[in-house]
């Protein structure tokens, strides 16, 4: 990432006058002379070789070739193919006796009397359509994607709760099913891989075991797994409660 929050936060009007016009012509910047960028953002070079000072570098030259490199950077990305991901998770979890763990872990669902659904992010919205998905199968359920929401769930007699995290190791995420487990909530995390944090505080673990993709700072890892174990999760929790 080529500029931080944080350092975004300090820029004056001038540097923000700059920064719009670099990440909106990031190509055509990289060839600039700074008299030339001068000119197109009305702004002087001294205050250009500032706001490259400011960043980090020690001139406009600096800049520019570091800007090169990250544009390289995005315009090479790739991603893994969506039928590879699946291919691979197929593959790993059925060396892990899957079915007979998810019909284990639905039993202990079954006799909940309330389910809630924890996650945030993009784990926060697939713990909404966890819930919605229990729900329509006839099993009340809550979700939680608020990651300061105060949990207490001591009320809510027998619940058990049903936590999203790709690594597994994301604070606010800890610090919730540890709030949870102190209010005696059973705990089930869905998480990529066994031996995170997440997956040791949990009752029971389900990992997906798929390749991790970011793309900065952002986790595009695939979430296919997290639907099928859900709607697994459900399908199996209906047959114990009405078979």
């Amino acid at each position: 990432m080529m500029f931080s929050n944080k350092k975004i936060s300090e820029f004056s009007d001038l540097e923000f006058a700059l920064y719009n016009f670099i990440v909106t012509h990031p190509e055509k910047v990289i060839y600039m002379r700074i008299r030339d960028l001068a000119n197109e953002t009305h702004v002087s070079p001294t205050s250009i070789l500032r706001f490259c000072r400011k960043l980090g570098f020690d001139g406009f030259t600096e800049f520019k070739v570091q800007l090169k490199i990250y544009i390289n950077q995005t315009e090479k990305l790739s991603f893994i193919h969506s039928t590879t991901t699946l291919t691979e998770y197929l593959e790993r979890t059925m060396q892990h006796d899957y079915d007979q763990r998810i019909r284990m872990i639905s039993q202990s669902i079954a006799a909940a009397e309330t389910i809630i659904f924890i996650g945030i992010g993009t784990s926060g919205i697939l713990a909404e359509y966890g819930s919605r998905y229990f729900s329509a199968l006839k099993k009340f359920s809550l979700y939680i994607k608020d990651p300061f929401f105060p949990m207490y769930t001591s009320p809510l007699k027998n619940s058990i709760a049903i936590v999203l995290s790709v690594s597994g190791e994301t604070e606010t995420i800890i610090n919730l099913t540890n709030r949870a487990k102190e209010e005696g909530t059973k705990v089930i995390s869905i998480t990529n891989y066994p031996d995170c944090t997440l997956a040791k505080l949990s009752d029971y673990n389900l990992s997906y075991f798929v390749s991790t993709e970011y793309r900065e700072s952002f986790n595009l890892t695939t979430q296919i797994p997290v639907i099928h174990l859900l709607e697994s999760l459900a399908k199996e929790t209906y047959k114990y409660i009405h078979t």
